[in-house]
């Protein structure tokens, strides 16, 4: 049974003292005859990275050091070539600080199997668990980005993940510290971050999170998100990527967007193993083609894309109105709005920035304040206000409305004009924010299916009209009667544009 990759920090290990026997320290004095320039502590870190990652075998007695040194630029020159680095085979700076980096933990020269079996599993509907959760994060914030990193992988390819609340789930996910059971002990903060187990029986698909390590939804500490969704790709069947812009790249990266996190390589690779999706993408280039759109130009510059407002499948990433009169849709994944006037039916559309261009994003959620005449447009930790389709100012932290931390984007929002409550849908939770006090109101958040029944799943966009709130969950509309508190009834989200 082979690990898979996990996130790990290298850590410089401090060498025995002169009265240890340790046969895997080279003495000073050779280190500075076989490799001039370098500290011990350089050669050590560099030791302990290749035989962790690139299979350098334990040192051999000082008499035969001259055999061995080959043997170690060797490795380092696979080390290299693996990131792209010239292949020197010596440890320059900038190969040093590659080996530095907090990255996966398993070897990136070995085949990646489970039991020796291909790497996929024979179904496509996946079940998972969560067993032990951290302290760092509320439980249903640990759910909620959980299902988030399965569900990149599902916008990609066949996969459906079905959580189950029992200890069989293909996919068991823990929190631990040290030894927990699987022969490969975690080794306490900042060293390694998480592993898991390619698809099998048994261990098999499980993820193992080291509870020693800050986890955070944000930039600081360790992005959960990123971190699991990395090992999911483990879990399904996937290697390392040499690709830097790949999410299977060994690296951990901070930095990286949390929206379209595979790569075109990540794509190929899950719809291998386990077919493409057959009726909308993961996302869609700016340059590429898609038979729901047809290609205009602006310009001489590039293509952009018309989506067809009448398509089965289309959805809504965000809705509000932009007036008393006029109402604004975003599409999913993209920097493209409708406007259709409420008493006509003409509708305009093109690029945001189009009409707006002080904004070049997609729109992840909005809101309408009418008492404000102000519509709130919000893409990841920012928002902007708009009256009318003027952009006021510049964009603001989605803090400002009293999010903890650890929320830096929201699925969805809607204002609820009856009690002045404007409403903020983040996975399966929601929060309500106080428009009066401008605060938001205590006990929150909530599950979303606790208090809205019918409703069991993320929340793409949301809009309140006449006791009314229309929930957009991808292509359906589901209406729920906020005073009977139930659904009553469902519709196409195209018909929002006259279709």
């Amino acid at each position: 049974m082979h690990l898979l990759f996990c996130w790990t920090c290298v850590l410089v290990l401090v060498l025995p003292g002169p009265c240890s026997t340790a046969p895997t320290s080279i003495p000073e004095e050779e280190v500075t005859a076989l490799l001039t320039g370098q500290t011990q502590e350089d050669l050590k870190l560099a030791t302990e990275y290749l035989r962790h990652y690139y299979n350098l075998k334990k040192e051999q007695p000082l008499a035969r050091i001259k055999r061995y040194l080959p043997s170690f630029t060797s490795k380092v020159k696979d080390m290299q070539s693996f990131f792209g680095l010239n292949t020197t085979g010596s440890l320059d700076s900038e190969t040093l600080e590659v080996m530095s980096t907090p990255r996966c933990g398993v070897s990136d020269v070995e085949d990646y199997s489970h039991n020796n079996r291909v790497n996929r599993w024979n179904k496509n509907v996946i079940t998972y668990s969560i067993g032990r959760y951290t302290s760092d994060l509320p439980h249903s914030t640990v759910d909620s980005l959980i299902e988030s990193a399965l569900s990149v992988w599902s916008r990609a390819s066949t996969l459906t993940f079905v959580r189950s609340h029992t200890q069989r789930a293909d996919i068991m996910v823990e929190f631990a510290t040290f030894e927990h059971g699987d022969a490969y002990p975690f080794d306490g903060s900042k060293g390694t971050l998480a592993h898991a187990f390619g698809p099998g029986e048994g261990i098999g698909g499980d993820a193992h999170f080291d509870d020693d390590e800050t986890w955070t939804a944000g930039s600081k500490g360790f992005n959960l998100y990123l971190v699991a969704a990395h090992e999911f790709g483990h879990s399904l069947g996937l290697r390392h990527s040499q690709n830097p812009e790949s999410l299977m790249y060994p690296t951990y990266k901070s930095s990286r967007s949390s929206h379209n996190l595979l790569s075109k390589e990540d794509i190929a690779i899950i719809n291998s193993l386990y077919g493409p999706k057959n009726s909308q993408p993961y996302y869609y280039s700016r340059h590429g083609w898609n038979p729901l759109y047809n290609p205009w130009f602006l310009g001489s510059h590039f293509p952009l894309m018309m989506q067809n407002k009448c398509s089965a499948d289309l959805s809504f990433d965000a809705q509000t109105n932009l007036g008393f009169q006029m109402s604004c849709f975003f599409p999913l994944f993209w920097r493209y709005l409708w406007i259709k006037h409420n008493q006509q039916y003409d509708i305009k559309e093109g690029p945001i920035n189009n009409f707006m261009p002080k904004i070049d994003s997609k729109i992840d959620a909005a809101f309408w304040v009418p008492r404000r005449s102000t519509a709130y447009l919000i893409h990841e930790s920012m928002y902007w206000t708009v009256k009318g389709s003027i952009v006021k100012g510049k964009p603001k932290p989605i803090s400002n409305f009293g999010f903890p931390p650890w929320v830096q984007e929201v699925d969805a929002a809607v204002h609820i004009v009856k009690t002045g409550r404007t409403l903020f849908f983040i996975h399966d939770i929601y929060y309500s924010y106080n428009e009066n006090r401008r605060v938001m109101d205590a006990g929150y958040p909530q599950y979303i299916s606790d208090d809205f029944q019918g409703l069991n799943t993320t929340i793409d966009a949301a809009v309140y009209k006449d006791g009314v709130i229309y929930f957009f969950v991808g292509p359906h509309v589901y209406k729920y009667d906020y005073t009977q508190k139930q659904v009553v009834g469902t519709e196409k989200a195209n018909t929002w544009l006259g279709c």
